[in-house]
C-alpha cells in the first residue's frame, strides 16, 4: 500500500465540493490508517480520533476543505501518535 501525503489526498479530491470533499478526504485517510503499528498498537483508531477532533475544531472555526482540511487531519494524526500518553 502506498501512503499518500496530505497534498496528494487534497489533489485527488479537489474536484469535489463541500461535504463530498470532506468525506472523500476522510475515506482516503481511513484507507491508509496504520493504528495497528507502534506506538498505538491497535488500542484505538488514530484516524477516527483525528476526524472527531477536526469536526470539533470546525465547530469553533468554521468549515475547511481541500488542502487545509487534509493538513488539519495530518497535523492531528501526528499529535495523537506523538502524544507521550499514547506510548
Amino acid at each position: 500500500m502506498t501512503i499518500k501525503t496530505a497534498e496528494q489526498i487534497a489533489k485527488a479530491t479537489d474536484h469535489l465540493e463541500g461535504l463530498a470533499n470532506i468525506r472523500a478526504i476522510n475515506k482516503m485517510f481511513r484507507d491508509q490508517d496504520d493504528s495497528h503499528l507502534w506506538p498505538i498498537n491497535g488500542r484505538f483508531n488514530v484516524t477516527e480520533r483525528a476526524i472527531r477532533q477536526a469536526r470539533e475544531f470546525k465547530r469553533h472555526t468554521g468549515p475547511s476543505y481541500g488542502l487545509e482540511y487534509a493538513y488539519t487531519l495530518e497535523q492531528l494524526t501526528s499529535q495523537i501518535v506523538n502524544d507521550p500518553r499514547n506510548q
